[in-house]
């Protein structure tokens, strides 16, 4: 399995906006196991996601689903950097 954690950083007033963004079709992604999206408690601004994957190959290839390419297009003049970044390997657990 492939898991990936990131921190998004938002425009000002636009975290909320962007998640509802990255909240749309993100049931129709195959082999993603775990898709979950948080509110940074200390950064008004910050957006933490959380995946788990079948593969990191079905993790590349669900970017190129026309439901995400919108996502991104919508989502990106909102988008202001990224933070840290970490890949993991999931092993177990709740949802998997």
């Amino acid at each position: 399995m492939y898991g990936l954690i990131g921190k998004m950083l938002t425009a000002p007033g636009q975290r909320d906006f962007v998640i509802d963004i990255l909240l749309q079709g993100t049931d129709a992604m195959p082999g993603c196991r775990s898709y979950i999206v948080a509110r940074d408690p200390g950064d008004e601004n910050a957006i933490w996601i959380t995946e788990a994957w079948d593969s990191q190959e079905q993790h590349r290839a669900s970017l190129a689903l026309p439901a995400v390419q919108q996502a991104i297009a919508q989502a990106r003049p909102h988008i202001t950097g990224f933070g840290e970044r970490f890949e993991t390997h999931p092993v177990g657990g709740h949802g998997l």
